[in-house]
């Protein structure tokens, strides 16, 4: 019974939301004695706002994924993968790769299990960029902060370009770019059935998720709003929309170029964003920069290394990068 009480603290999660922005202003301005209007002011608003807010959006979503994810045993996605044809197979993954748990540190377990099901290398890339780029996270998080068209915009492009890249790499027939070892390993009998779990394991895993995953990543989301007040306070408008507006046409790959190198996670990286938007930031360049940060990392190519020989990591990390900045290209055109 104390594991569904869980279910019982949702009234009091919505009851804290809905009196964030009245208790940060009331801090800023009322306890701080902060002078309306300043930079300062404008930037600690912003801080003391959303650091609450994202942080109760985070803990709700990763314990709803935690529920979600019981579901979707990484067995289960390769049975479901299995046997599918090529493009049907590319869609599939990509889907998948949404609602199935991964992180660059589950990249070479996961390719690997893929190989030995014999399921295609463009079909594995699909789940790959898919996974870490269409972040439920950020899809909840983008939603609840920007709104609905956003969101979708965030995950139509999202699952575009996982589907594209491992469709063209599929098509490239780049298997001998793959560490020969890999091919060598014999798949043994599975270490992961899945039995009948019930609903209260269910809402253990929704807790136990939220206390590995937010635990791990609540200092990247202080820093990520801590560089978006600094934003939204003190760079002027149009300063920003020189940089990164629609008349800015270089703006979307060099956005990515900083991205590729930055290593965090959606919940840090969404309050930057949402700042760079208030200040004039085209949605292309900012969705591309967002992108690039979520989808690709060195930690994460520097793992994937011990499977993939160098020629089809730079594939890998070159298509993905041209699907991200034809995404932002194409969105700056149209918004």
């Amino acid at each position: 019974m104390r594991k569904y009480g869980l279910l019982a603290l949702l009234p009091v999660w919505m009851l804290i939301y809905r009196n964030l922005r009245r208790a940060a202003d009331g801090l800023v301005l009322d306890v701080f004695k902060m002078p309306p209007g300043s930079p300062l002011t404008e930037a600690l608003r912003f801080f003391f706002f959303d650091v609450p807010k994202v942080l109760l959006l985070l803990v709700l979503i990763v314990f709803v994924v935690g529920i979600i994810r019981t579901y979707f045993a990484p067995e289960r996605t390769r049975r479901l993968l299995e046997g599918r044809s090529l493009l049907l197979g590319n869609g599939m993954a990509a889907a998948l790769g949404i609602v199935t748990p991964f992180c660059s540190c589950s990249a070479v377990p996961l390719f690997l299990g893929f190989v030995e099901a014999g399921i295609p290398l463009g079909v594995t890339f699909s789940f790959l960029i898919a996974a870490p780029m269409i972040n439920e996270v950020a899809v909840v998080l983008l939603f609840s902060l920007f709104g609905w068209k956003t969101a979708l915009v965030y995950v139509t492009t999202g699952l575009f370009i996982a589907v594209t890249a491992g469709w063209i790499i599929g098509r490239l027939k780049l298997e001998r770019w793959v560490e020969p070892w890999v091919y060598e390993m014999k798949s043994g009998p599975s270490s992961l059935e899945e039995g009948k779990i019930s609903f209260s394991d269910r809402l253990a895993s929704g807790r136990i998720a939220v206390k590995e995953i937010v635990g791990k990543v609540w200092p990247y989301v202080v820093g990520g709003i801590a560089v978006g007040a600094a934003v939204h306070g003190y760079v002027p408008e149009n300063f920003m929309a020189s940089i990164m507006g629609k008349s800015a046409w270089w703006s979307v790959p060099v956005s990515v170029l900083i991205g590729v190198p930055l290593y965090s996670n959606a919940a840090g990286i969404i309050p930057i964003v949402q700042a760079l938007l208030e200040k004039g930031a085209s949605l292309g360049t900012a969705l591309a920069f967002m992108m690039s940060v979520i989808g690709l990392s060195f930690p994460e190519a520097v793992i994937l290394r011990k499977v993939l020989k160098i020629p089809l990591l730079l594939v890998f990390f070159g298509i993905v990068a041209a699907g991200i900045m034809l995404v932002g290209f194409v969105f700056n055109l149209i918004f």
